[in-house]
């Protein structure tokens, strides 16, 4: 029993499960029969005619009920069953079936029904030239430095063609021009377009250039899309500044106020942004240039910081350097002349002055000084002059020097002292003067004799005289005669002062600087040939200009010694050589004596530059032989000269740089660095040299500077990824914004040349799911993915730096399938009503997908297992329901049964399908009497149509094989009877043949899979030989309703004589009688 019931629920378990081994094997016997048709066909147009590769005739479409059916619900094709015509349905648009997938094929099944058979087939759908070249971006801009050397390859966008083989894109073209051409690379994508340079750009000639992209496909004839390519020459620092002026000579007043403005220097660079800005610098100047003058940086105004001063300074020449944000510099000169103004009053030295002077002596010297005037001009020109009324004058000597004399004798008992003011006028405008006032003391001598107070004494009496004209007339011109001989002034004329100067004696003597006090300059006694004590006698003293004592003569020996050390850059400056000027003066008699003095320079100052470090900037595409100036050394402001100044310069060993030493038109030297090798940024971003100054002295002195050189950057290299493939799995439910992947590429340049912006090459970026970031190179989801529609992306990431320079990298996405499709059920051909007592009847034909794939794509497909129905693989997913055994209505006459599909993928994913079957009614079960024995009990002499009792029979049958009719059949009647039976039952078999034929025509219109046919029941059939069913009672009933129950009225009694089915029911008679009997 137990073993009975187990072989019961495995024959009723219904799983099936797919394996694609078997599936292949049935896809490989049953190869698909293709055909094809132009896409863009209108609906009803003729693909195949079927007939032939069906094998069957037109009358046969309609008997086995012939259709087309395909995965979905949406019927694209349509079968013509009276001329077996396969046909269009609907307009089939292949870049909306099958995208860029090429052949575009859809698969197709013709069901035969009757018997069950499957035709696989195979519609190809060509293409057509229906779309053109598009690109997504109308302006493609690029930005490409004008540092880029030809042969340099620019990526650019591509086109999109939806279209597909030689329909797609095959070639572009660009717009002539003379800086570019058109590379094509093919790629697993496609043409890849690249322009490559052909001509250096320069900014400043063409900063902008216009390009037509163009892309044709292979089409006939061949359709185009066009792009602007828009090229941004980006600027680099290939431009020094220029000046408006190499010389800009500009005159200052010396009373101009601080802050006055000198001049505006003006420089242009041709290139823009941080290259083009320009900033001023004084180059080369010195610390009196510092302390005098300021520049604005921006402005390039030239403004004054402290107050000129023409007897200090007469000129200044300021070297100006005009830098660029790049580091290249252009230079001017700016000649500063100071105008002179009189602002200075003459200056009186007094050397000597002898205050007491004996009276009566002829021209004696009262004084010696000199007069000064730091002005230029007639600002510098004087005038000495003492007042008219004095007996003294002036008289010039050497180099401004005065002597103050005595006119006439001077007589202390006529006048003993003298204020003499002596003063001193320039010519300038205003007249500025000077006055100094000496008091001269007349002493007395003994020249006078006591005297009388008359020498004659005249006695006189009264005389009367009246002609006094002519003693007046004579005291009158002695007057005139007096005044004109007391005329004192003196004017300073040059033509007297030469000729006086050229009787004067002159001695040339040297002396080093630096030399100690009390150092033997000469013996003027020796040299002069005086005797000895002879400058005591005669006075002799040293003048000089100015009051300070530079030197001392000894009366004695005649030794000329320094009073002090001496400095010559002091003295002298730059000024060679450096000669000092002093007179020795011998009073009694008058005399001058020229002296000069050659200080001899001394190697006592090192060079030294103005700035302890130097910062220049070169561009690393600086050409080897390329010259940059250098700042100068100087001796103390450049005051040492001949050999001990400046010589030569000399550079740290590098492998770079040497240096060159230059002299200029004032004998001043100056170094040039000159570039070996080119230089490179990224090998070496910052160069720091040692620049030594030597000067000539013995030992040389030497001094030094840090040289700084940046490297500036120009944009030479292009960005390099990390990886040039990138491969990634990326799970088709992750949410948009998710990170896909972050791509990295490097760039050695420095600044905007090293930053790098990422951007997106896609197939087709309008269906793209991807962005990029295009600063962190971070790939994102921008919506969401399907594995069932797109599997695989390969993307092409192009990273650009901020000179245009570009590098690619792909990226490889697989997109990992997740689970989450439920399984399809297509249902073809369904018979919702099936008959019963037929074995393995077709209900259904479904076929069942999922297109998930791997354990998420495998189904299992199932229907309850209570139920006497089996599912039956077929080929690529298809299955029948079929009955599993004959059915019977009258034990069930409905089925709910339910489909249900179950993939294998985590988590299990099913759907479910419910159809009806209702069982239909076959006419397999005789009418049955309630009793088999019915006994009546009647009076006798009863008349006709009395009412005797009623009979009963059943039927489990449904609608009209339901239906039940009574008969007698009387014993002498017996063979009548029979064959009206007979007949009755031929009569029955005939109208349940049609009743079964036409169900089955209907079926066959109707689509439904017809059912076998099958014998009648036994049970149906003549089983005792006598054309009688197996009941042993027949009536002729009157029938009252449809519910398969009738009663029979006996008109009279007639017993027939049938052998006894079984114990019956007695039939009591009833005790009361009333013109009838009842039966039960």
């Amino acid at each position: 029993m137990e073993a009975g019931e187990g072989k019961e629920r495995f024959r009723k378990q219904r799983q099936v499960l797919i394996f694609f081994i078997l599936l292949g094997i049935a896809q490989v016997a049953s190869k698909p029969k293709q055909y094809s048709v132009a896409e863009e066909m209108e609906s009803g147009s003729f693909v195949a005619n079927l007939l032939k590769d069906l094998g069957l005739e037109v009358n046969d479409l309609a008997a086995r009920g012939a259709r087309v059916v395909s995965k979905g619900k949406k019927m694209r094709l349509q079968f013509d069953r009276q001329t077996g015509d396969l046909l269009l349905n609907e307009k089939l648009d292949r870049e909306e079936l099958c995208g860029l997938a090429e052949p575009c094929v859809l698969p197709f099944q013709v069901l035969l029904e009757n018997p069950l058979q499957f035709f696989q087939a195979e519609l190809r759908i060509r293409d057509i030239n229906d779309h053109s070249p598009v690109f997504l971006d109308k302006e493609i801009i690029l930005k490409i430095s004008e540092s880029i050397t030809p042969g340099t390859t620019f990526l650019i966008e591509r086109a999109q063609d939806l279209d597909v083989g030689s329909n797609s894109l095959q070639s572009y073209t660009v717009s002539p021009n003379s800086h570019f051409h058109l590379k094509l690379q093919d790629s697993s994508d496609g043409i890849l377009p690249q322009l490559v340079l052909d001509k250096a750009l320069d900014r400043e000639e063409q900063a902008e250039i216009r390009l037509t992209l163009t892309a044709l496909d292979g089409g006939t004839p061949p359709r185009s899309g066009t792009a602007l390519v828009r090229v941004e020459v980006l600027d680099i620092n290939d431009n020094a500044p220029e000046f408006a002026k190499l010389l800009y000579e500009v005159q200052v007043l010396e009373n101009s106020p601080i802050g006055f403005q000198v001049a505006v220097v003006s420089a242009r660079d041709l290139d823009v942004g941080a290259y083009g800005e320009i900033s001023y610098v004084f180059s080369q100047a010195s610390e009196d240039i510092r302390k005098t003058f300021q520049i604005n940086a921006k402005s390039g105004e030239l403004l004054l910081t402290q107050k000129l001063d023409f007897e200090s300074i007469q000129t200044y020449t300021l070297n100006i350097q005009a830098t660029d944000g790049g580091g290249l510099s252009g230079s001017c000169v700016v000649f500063v002349q100071v105008i002179d103004l009189n602002d200075n009053p003459p200056e009186l030295t007094m050397s000597t002055l002898i205050d007491h002077i004996p009276e009566n002596l002829q021209e004696t010297i009262i004084a010696v000084f000199s007069v000064s005037d730091p002005d230029s001009g007639d600002n510098g020109r004087m005038v000495c002059s003492i007042e008219d009324n004095l007996p003294f004058f002036l008289k010039p000597s050497v180099e401004n020097f005065y002597t103050l004399m005595t006119n006439t004798p001077l007589d202390r008992e006529s006048k003993s002292e003298y204020n003499i003011t002596i003063t001193v006028t320039d010519l300038g405008t205003p007249r500025l003067k000077t006055q100094h006032n000496i008091t001269v003391t007349v002493s007395d001598v003994n020249d006078n004799a006591p005297a009388f107070s008359q020498t004659t004494y005249t006695l006189r009496v009264r005389w009367k005289v009246k002609d006094c004209g002519k003693n007046t007339a004579k005291s009158t011109m002695e007057a005139r005669r007096e005044r004109f001989l007391k005329q004192r002034q003196v004017l300073f004329l040059f033509v007297f002062l030469g000729g006086s100067l050229a009787g004067s004696e002159s001695r040339r003597y040297s002396v080093d600087e630096e030399t100690e006090r009390g150092f033997l300059i000469a013996n003027i006694v020796n040299d002069l040939g005086l005797g000895e004590g002879e400058l005591a006698v005669r006075g002799a003293q040293v003048v000089s200009k100015g009051n300070k004592q530079r030197f001392q003569l000894n009366h004695q020996t005649g030794d000329l010694l320094l009073h002090e050390k001496l400095d010559r850059e002091e003295l002298c400056g730059p000024t060679d050589p450096c000669i000092l000027h002093f007179q020795i003066l011998l009073q009694k008699p008058l005399q001058f004596i020229t002296i000069e003095l050659e200080v001899i320079d001394v190697n006592d100052h090192s060079p030294v530059f103005f700035e302890n470090e130097v910062q220049l900037k070169l561009l690393e595409n600086t050409p080897p032989g390329t010259t940059i100036p250098l700042g100068n050394a100087e001796d103390l402001d450049d005051f040492d000269i001949g050999s001990n100044t400046v010589q030569n310069y000399t550079i740290s060993p590098n492998s770079h740089f040497h240096v060159v030493t230059h002299n200029r038109g004032d004998g001043r030297k100056y170094p040039e660095l000159m570039l070996d090798k080119a230089l490179d940024r990224e090998e070496q971003a910052e160069l720091t040299l040692t620049l030594t100054a030597l000067d000539g002295g013995d030992p040389p002195r030497s001094g030094t500077t840090v040289v700084r050189i940046e490297v500036v950057d120009i944009n030479d290299n292009a960005p390099e990824f990390l990886q040039s493939l990138y491969e990634v799995q990326v799970p088709e439910n992750s949410p948009p914004n998710s990170l896909v992947v972050a791509v990295s590429a490097q760039d050695l340049d420095a600044g905007t040349n090293g930053n790098v912006r990422y951007t997106l090459f896609q197939g087709n970026q309008v269906t793209q799911p991807f962005v990029i970031d295009e600063i962190t190179g971070e790939i994102r989801l921008s919506k969401a993915l399907d594995f069932e529609t797109i599997r695989y992306y390969n993307v092409e990431i192009a990273g650009t730096d901020g000179g245009g320079l570009s590098g690619k990298c792909t990226v490889a996405i697989e997109v990992v399938d997740v689970n989450d499709n439920a399984p399809e059920l297509t249902m073809s051909t369904l018979t919702s009503s099936t008959p019963e007592n037929s074995p393995e009847t077709v209900v259904a034909v479904f076929s069942v997908s999922d297109p998930d794939s791997g354990d998420n794509g495998r189904m299992v497909c199932s229907i309850q297992n209570d139920l006497p129905f089996l599912l039956k693989a077929t080929f690529k997913n298809f299955y029948t329901l079929v009955t599993e055994r004959p059915l019977d209505r009258e034990s069930q006459s409905q089925y709910n049964i339910t489909i249900t599909v179950t993939d294998l993928g985590t988590p299990r994913l099913k759907t479910q399908h419910n159809i009806t079957v209702t069982v239909s009614d076959v006419n397999d079960n005789a009418p049955a009497f309630s009793q088999t024995t019915y006994t009546l009990r009647v009076r006798e002499n009863n008349s006709p149509a009395l009412h005797i009792g009623s009979v009963s029979a059943t039927d489990s049958d449904a609608g009209a094989n339901a239906q039940v009719t009574y008969s007698l059949l009387p014993p002498q009647d017996l063979v009548i009877a029979l064959a009206s039976v007979s007949s009755l039952f031929l009569f029955s078999v005939l109208v349940f043949v049609a009743v079964r034929l036409c169900r089955r025509s209907r079926a066959a219109s109707a689509g439904r899979c017809p059912v076998p046919e099958s014998h009648f029941p036994g049970h149906l059939v003549d089983v005792s030989g006598t054309g009688t069913l197996s009941q042993s009672y027949q009536y002729e009933v009157c029938l009252r309703g449809g519910s398969g129950t009738s009663e029979f009225k006996f008109l009279k009694p007639i017993i027939p004589k049938f052998p006894p089915q079984g114990t019956g029911e007695e039939i009591e008679e009833n005790a009361t009688f009333r013109n009838s009997f009842g039966f039960s």
